[in-house]
């Protein structure tokens, strides 16, 4: 799937692209790599990022490495480790294969600042549906 179909495809995915604000910045065979702004909206009460936006950049991360219009691949477990707040106003999410197989895939997202930084990192496992 080339970026421009990656971005129409996943455009319909409206809660990570538009709520949350994610960007589709590159994709090849089993590895993504998505990125997002952060605003105001993605803080907590305590004035920093919400756990659930390192999740959410992640997963998204996995759903475009593994996913194809012809190819679907849900979430059967997600494992998030917290490593740090960013120290900039970018998150970025790559996520590589680790091991792929004719029913079941095992993946790992890492989230990083905009400055490199790694903040957080989840394991993924997922089971191809068509």
């Amino acid at each position: 799937m080339t970026l421009e179909d990656a971005r129409e495809f996943f455009a319909q995915d409206r809660y990570a692209t538009k709520a949350t604000g994610i960007v589709i910045d590159e994709i090849k065979e089993g590895y993504s790599r998505v990125s997002l702004e952060l605003k105001d909206h993605h803080k907590a009460a305590g004035d920093h990022v919400m756990g659930g936006v390192f999740y959410t950049i992640a997963d998204f991360s996995f759903a475009v490495a593994t996913n194809t219009p012809e190819h679907l691949t849900v979430t059967t477990n997600g494992n998030i480790s917290y490593y740090s707040q960013p120290k900039d106003d970018r998150l970025i999410a790559e996520c590589k294969v680790q091991k792929e197989g004719k029913r079941f895939c095992f993946y790992e997202s890492t989230v990083s600042d905009g400055l490199g930084n790694t903040v957080a990192k989840v394991t993924f496992n997922g089971a191809h549906i068509s």
